[in-house]
């Protein structure tokens, strides 16, 4: 993966299958071998990473969706990890 910046479009990593579980009341995310469950903020995020969108775009949907400024530094951070757990990938 290259560096993650502003201009990154992450997606779901394959394997992976991102999907809303009534039962959990959360996002969740699957594989062959189990779930993860997602807190809101993850799946918020997660939800977005459909390839298409950047970081930035991310991002601003996300400070628009919760009234909220200065999400990109933990938007970034998140993302970085779930590069490191595969469950995110970008070019």
């Amino acid at each position: 993966m290259s560096e993650l910046v502003a201009t990154t479009r992450p997606r779901i990593g394959g394997g992976f299958r991102l999907q809303w579980e009534p039962a959990q009341d959360c996002h969740v995310l699957l594989y062959p071998e189990g779930m993860v469950k997602l807190n809101g903020s993850a799946g918020e995020i997660m939800r977005r990473c459909d390839g298409e969108r950047s970081i930035a775009a991310i991002v601003g949907e996300l400070e628009t969706a919760f009234s909220a400024s200065g999400l990109e530094p933990e938007v970034l951070s998140f993302v970085e990890i779930a590069g490191r757990q595969k469950w995110l990938t970008w070019e």
